[in-house]
């Protein structure tokens, strides 16, 4: 009884023995049948087509410097009061179309009307005066030539007689004077052009030289803008400039006036001024504009579409399928030309280049790649483009 159970204890060991080493031998038996085929399957290539891959291209590529600024009127007049008073009325409104020359209103000049008054009277006074000094020194003149007075009495009569005219003289003045303050303290408009702002109102106290309205000429307006001290040398008095105007859906053609000598303090920008015919009123002054100026290129510059360019730590970059494998390369640019959204390559790009045009989600440098005519299958085909373009 004792040798059957040692027996059936040796052949169960046995039997645990033997399935532990087929367990431990299945996985290799079960390679080597399987065989080399059915191991790791190599990455699927992503696939592009040929509208979402370009080349870069020779081609010449106009310099534009744009500036920005807002229209002013240089043709602007403040009538002011040329004397104290208080303001009778103002014949116009803001919005209202004058000439020049036309009366804008009243002001009460009673202070200037009395000053005229008086002066005159002056002039009468030194008029009265000079008969006497003339009547007195034609008669030291008689009794001088029968020596009944000495030769200084009539010296001393003759310079009354200067006194008599010069003091005429002065008082005629001074009242021509106080007629001109008269005049130019009538209320007109100084130039044509529309009326801007009235300052004032009727029946208020007005000192002297304080305005009382604006008037406005639209007929040439002037954009004001700033361009860069690397750009400027490019620019000069008299070259076309193209400028749009807020609001307006079509540019119009101004020219460069003038260019600023000096850099604006603390800035690397040179002032430009644009000078813009404006005789139909068609823009208004303050409104914002838009100025560019074209510059031809006599060069072909090797060139990309902008949407074809990246940026990542302040570098640009764009990728390219090499050897059939996504290569990220790093490129200098150069121009832009923001019309036709090119951009200028000048290092880092060969010009037989393959490069993605747009923008791709979650491309990895190295990851297998090939341009096909048409994409087999849904499973092979490339990452959706990022709808976000550069």
């Amino acid at each position: 009884m004792l040798g059957t159970h040692k027996l059936w204890v040796g052949g169960t060991i046995a039997a645990l023995v033997i399935a532990g080493l087929a367990l431990a031998l299945a996985p290799r038996l079960g390679n080597s049948a399987k065989g080399p085929r059915d191991g790791h399957k190599p990455p699927v290539p992503l696939e592009f087509l040929p509208s979402e891959v370009v080349k870069p291209a020779l081609a010449a590529m106009p310099l534009v410097v744009e500036f920005s600024g807002p229209l002013v009127a240089p043709r602007t007049a403040t009538v002011r009061a040329k004397a104290p008073g208080t303001l009778l009325a103002l014949t116009v409104a803001e919005g209202t179309r004058v000439r020049a020359g036309q009366p804008l209103g009243d002001i009460d000049l009673a202070e200037l009307q009395s000053r005229v008054a008086d002066r005159a009277a002056a002039v009468e006074a030194a008029q009265v005066a000079l008969v006497d000094a003339e009547r007195q020194h034609a008669a030291n003149a008689g009794l001088a030539s029968q020596n009944f007075i000495s030769p200084t009495a009539l010296q001393s009569s003759q310079a009354k007689l200067d006194a008599a005219r010069a003091q005429l003289k002065s008082a005629q003045a001074q009242l021509a004077s106080s007629r001109v303050g008269i005049r130019e303290a009538a209320l007109v408009a100084p130039i044509a052009g529309i009326v801007g702002k009235r300052h004032v109102v009727p029946g208020e106290k007005v000192s002297a030289e304080q305005p009382l309205i604006t008037v406005v000429d639209l007929a040439t307006l002037e954009l004001a803008g700033s361009v860069g001290t690397h750009e400027v040398s490019r620019l000069a008095p008299g070259q076309a400039v193209q400028v749009r105007v807020e609001g307006q859906g079509e540019t119009v053609t101004g020219r460069i006036d003038r260019i600023a000598p000096a850099a604006e303090a603390g800035t690397r920008a040179i002032g430009v001024v644009v000078v813009l015919d404006n005789r139909g009123e068609r823009f208004r002054a303050g409104q914002y504009a838009q100025a560019s100026v074209e510059l031809k290129d006599d060069t072909r510059r090797l060139n990309l579409p902008q949407s074809a360019l990246g940026q990542a730590s302040g570098q640009d970059f764009v990728w390219t399928v090499e050897n059939g494998a996504l290569v990220r390369r790093i490129v200098i640019t150069g121009r832009r030309d923001p019309a036709h959204g090119r951009v200028e390559v000048t290092q880092g790009l060969a010009a037989d280049s393959q490069v993605l045009a747009a923008r791709f989600d979650n491309l990895k440098e190295g990851a297998p790649a090939k341009v096909v005519s048409q994409r087999a299958g849904s499973g092979a085909s490339a990452a959706a483009p990022s709808a976000a373009r550069l």
